[in-house]
């Protein structure tokens, strides 16, 4: 990823005498395991552990209803035509037919 890294940085910062820190991870849409437990908690501890009184996670967007669907919009522009895995018996036949259809076309 990109540097200066994050704990090395909160560590810093915390030795160095500063206070407090409010930290958001404008690189990701919605919260993940990176942004939860590395950035929500494993950089809070260092940040306490090392000096720090007061760090603030903003959370990401995925706080805000609007914009979990309006990401949900983004997806299903982006995933048009492919397969939500609710095809019946019959489409999922018709899909095999064309498959190996094309297959004997290369072979």
């Amino acid at each position: 990823w990109l540097k200066p890294y994050t704990a090395p940085t909160i560590e810093q910062l915390g030795k160095e005498g500063c206070q407090r820190v409010d930290i958001f991870c404008p690189g990701f849409p919605a919260d993940c395991l990176e942004t939860l437990e590395e950035i929500a908690m494993e950089a809070r501890e260092i940040f306490l552990e090392h000096g720090g009184k007061d760090y603030r996670y903003i959370p990401c967007l995925n706080s805000n209803p609007k914009w979990m669907d309006a990401l949900y919009e983004i997806a299903q522009a982006h995933l048009s035509g492919w397969s939500l895995g609710q095809e019946s018996e019959e489409e999922l036949a018709q899909r095999d037919r064309r498959a190996e259809l094309a297959k004997s076309k290369i072979a």
